[in-house]
């Protein structure tokens, strides 16, 4: 069954941080890099006018196409009139009630989405309330803020973004996406990431609110070492203590220690 989307009428607005991606090649690639099967729930975050929408409709058997923009809401109708596995929900993504929406469904949906820079991160945090309810994310985000998901211990863009998204899920970089793919031309290039969701949390309620405590704490003051951004919140004999168990400088810094180390931190 051949997509037919028409001709793009709306234009991009500049308050929602809207970048359309126009190159139907990328749009196609992002499809099947989705590993959709006939049985899977897909979550669209920002359909726009729906290029990647009707690619996704044949790959699945249902699409939940999220748009805030009333006016795209209509164009989307429009483009994919006769789809009935689309439903189009005109809303802010922030205030999707998930376990709502995925009420009875037996198989955890995938969530894809061309997100705005500035709501990147308070996407991915909503996104980690239904942990349960998600098997697989695919974003399309800024290189840069890629690079802070992606990064190692010891590198400059290795903070608690990067330990956050881990906590949840193991990120990885699909493809990357050059800036002239999209409409308006944004100034940086952007990443197609998958965030694999971990099968459980890996701690219980109480010590994973502690747990983010500790790491937002340790990252607020990057340039000072551990026993310094934790000061007030862990005693520095507890970290000399800790460093020596293991095997850590008792100078070491925050962006230093791995996901585990902060655990083990923890459970000190």
């Amino acid at each position: 069954m051949p997509v037919t989307v028409l001709p793009m009428r709306a234009a991009p607005k500049k308050s929602l941080g809207q970048n359309f991606l126009i190159d139907k090649n990328i749009q196609k690639k992002i499809a099947s890099a989705c590993q959709l099967s006939p049985q899977d729930t897909v979550i669209e975050i920002g359909a726009g006018t729906g290029e990647i929408t009707g690619f996704l409709s044949l790959l699945c058997a249902s699409v939940y196409a999220v748009e805030i923009d009333p006016q795209l809401c209509r164009q989307l109708a429009e483009n994919l009139k006769g789809r009935s596995n689309v439903h189009i929900i005109r809303q802010d993504f922030l205030t999707l009630d998930i376990a709502r929406l995925l009420e009875g469904s037996s198989v955890p949906a995938t969530v894809i989405g061309n997100i705005p820079y500035y709501v990147t991160t308070p996407i991915i945090q909503h996104i980690f309330k239904y942990t349960r309810l998600i098997k697989r994310v695919y974003l399309t985000v800024q290189k840069e803020l890629a690079g802070r998901i992606l990064a190692q211990p010891g590198c400059k863009d290795y903070g608690a973004l990067t330990i956050f998204v881990r906590y949840h899920a193991f990120p990885k970089a699909c493809f990357h996406i050059k800036r002239a793919s999209f409409f308006p031309v944004p100034k940086v290039d952007s990443t197609f990431l998958v965030l694999e969701m971990r099968e459980g949390p890996l701690l219980d309620n109480e010590k994973e609110k502690a747990f983010f405590k500790i790491v937002r704490k340790a990252f607020c003051q990057r340039r000072k070492t551990l026993k310094n951004t934790l000061k007030g919140v862990v005693s520095p004999q507890q970290i000399e203590a800790f460093c020596g168990q293991r095997g850590l400088s008792a100078t070491v810094r925050p962006e230093e220690l791995s996901l585990e180390d902060f655990i083990a931190l923890l459970n000190f």
